[in-house]
């Protein structure tokens, strides 16, 4: 076993213990056999994982329903600038997710100090400029190997989701040529490569992104985010716009024809569903959407049977090509994004479902938020079943 030494213990009993204490250790040439076979206490624990350039952090969630026996899903969650793993998954909810449908979820700890205290923010690479920075695309790499051979994962159903600084990081990854990923979502933070100024417009420069295969992504975006702005321009690392990220992705994907677009309430959706491999491409803009998660009202957003398609009295149900499912893809983007998951690579049924009636307009007040621009922190007092959000970030790195 190459579990490192922590605390005068090493081994599998090192993480018997540790993992009973709440904490431990993933070595990155670890061998558990593909970790299955052995049972993980249920709930958030922190762990360290070996880097190339330093030992780095993160949050890993086991649902209840995890007994080591069985090879389950795993969804990498990225952090925002100004933010951290608990608070990102306050923010997302992909731990309740998780919980209800059994995978694991991993939330890494970027290396960058963030603008408060307990925050961080990622070094993203051609964005970042701040000194201190570590291998962020190193790391990542070392967690999902790590996460593999420590926990009984299903290799080919490794995803991940990005908000703000941490879809950039996410981006970027992909761009690097990384093919850990089978699908990935984005939220407010869609890249596709480093802007370039050409004949006076902004575009991705396709020399820093390629991806090693077509990939099925689902991106959001808001019209009013005053952070990562839709119609481009904003911080230098910005520039170019959402729809400009997204036809660029389309175009990678082989994408053939323009996207299915409709719209309901003040939500667009654009489906890509004839792409190379099998990939497809959603996004979903939100006319009046600011750079906080998107967040529905408790009663909105009931899923309804897959033969039918109406509305009424704020409760927007699902189009007639989308599979019927038990859980309810429609009440933020996390549950959403799962259900795109685990369509993406079906090729006769597209995760297509008409979007919920949203409350875009108002962010929601940040875990311990200092001056309204903090990400979430880890504020113990706040109850774990809570739906969790926060205000956007305004300085983002």
């Amino acid at each position: 076993m190459a579990f490192a030494r922590i605390d005068g213990f090493s081994g599998s009993a090192a993480l018997a213990r540790l993992i009973a204490a709440g904490a431990f250790f993933l070595g990155a040439n670890a061998a558990l056999a593909d970790g299955c076979g052995q049972p993980i206490q249920p709930g958030r624990h922190e762990f360290t994982v070996q880097s190339t350039d330093a030992d780095r952090t993160g949050v890993i969630f086991v649902p209840s329903s995890y007994a080591g026996t069985e090879k389950v899903p795993v969804v990498f969650d990225f952090h925002g600038s100004h933010s951290n793993p608990v608070g990102q998954l306050k923010r997302s909810s992909w731990d309740q997710v998780a919980e209800k449908e059994g995978f694991i979820v991993v939330a890494l700890q970027g290396s960058l100090a963030g603008a408060f205290d307990g925050t961080h923010a990622w070094n993203v690479p051609l964005v970042t400029t701040q000194e201190g920075g570590l291998d962020e695309v190193a790391f990542i790499g070392a967690a999902v190997k790590a996460v593999e051979q420590a926990a009984c994962v299903d290799r080919s159903r490794i995803y991940a989701s990005g908000y703000s600084g941490g879809g950039r990081m996410l981006s970027q990854y992909i761009c690097s040529g990384r093919s850990d990923f089978a699908a990935a979502g984005f939220v407010h933070s869609l890249r596709a490569g480093a802007p370039v100024n050409v004949d006076g417009q902004w575009k991705p420069d396709g020399a820093t992104c390629a991806p090693s295969r077509p990939m099925s992504i689902i991106a959001f975006a808001g019209e009013k985010d005053d952070a990562n702005p839709y119609a481009g321009g904003g911080k230098p690392y910005w520039q170019y716009g959402f729809l400009t990220a997204l036809q660029r992705w389309s175009q990678m994907d082989g994408c053939t024809g323009d996207a299915v677009t409709h719209t309901v309430g003040d939500v667009t959706q654009r489906l890509y569903d004839t792409c190379k491999a099998g990939a497809r491409i959603a996004a979903y803009v939100y006319a009046n959407g600011t750079h906080a998660w998107p967040k529905t009202a408790p009663a909105e957003g009931m899923m309804a049977s897959a033969s039918s398609s109406s509305s009424q009295s704020g409760v927007v149900q699902v189009a007639s090509v989308v599979k019927a499912s038990a859980f309810d893809p429609s009440v933020d983007p996390a549950p959403r994004m799962w259900e795109f998951f685990l369509e993406a690579d079906k090729r006769n049924i597209v995760a297509e479902a008409a979007p919920a009636i949203m409350k875009t307009g108002t962010a929601v007040a940040s875990d311990c938020a200092v001056n309204g621009d903090l990400q979430g922190t880890n504020c113990s007092s706040q109850p774990s079943n809570m739906r969790r959000s926060a205000q956007g970030v305004r300085d983002a790195l």
